[in-house]
């Protein structure tokens, strides 16, 4: 089984980075590791599992979902999920978007299907933030909530 981790976010904006937090734990818990920053390294090839860190998603990361059976979407929510760690599995299903740099995880999987006949099982692991100010550091609400997210992917995957 192979899968793909894909973390999005702005790591500038305090919360809004905690994907690529969430992703460098999971590249230990995987046997790999990740520089402090997203500006030194951004991907990552493990034995049956590449990670992937991107300041937002765009329809070309759709064309490599057909080389894996998972794909496993991270970004940060602002409260609209109850959950402080929301894990919801993805339907393929083109959604419109109201802002025009804006492609949701179900989008970029209606796009791999368009491209390939099919798509891979995915997954969206929101992570609740809590200050989007213009630092680099996370708030310490949702620093606790990083090993949380990752345990539930781990899970996910095996």
């Amino acid at each position: 089984m192979t899968a793909l981790i894909l973390a999005y976010g702005n790591t500038d904006r305090q919360d809004d980075g905690v994907a690529w937090h969430v992703l460098r734990d999971l590249a230990v818990r995987l046997g790999g590791a990740f520089p402090d920053t997203p500006h030194e390294q951004n991907e990552l090839t493990l034995p049956s599992v590449e990670l992937r860190y991107m300041l937002q998603l765009t329809p070309e990361v759709a064309d490599d979902f057909n080389r894996f059976d998972k794909v496993v979407f991270i970004d940060a929510h602002t409260g609209a999920q109850p959950e402080e760690v929301h894990f919801e599995p993805l339907n393929v299903e083109f959604q419109n978007s109201p802002l025009t740099h804006h492609l949701t995880p179900q989008s970029c999987m209606a796009i791999a299907k368009a491209l390939h006949g099919s798509a891979p099982r995915a997954v969206l692991v929101s992570v609740r933030g809590y200050a989007f100010g213009f630092l680099q550091d996370l708030s310490e609400p949702t620093r606790r909530l990083v090993p949380l997210a990752a345990q539930s992917i781990m899970e996910w995957l095996a």
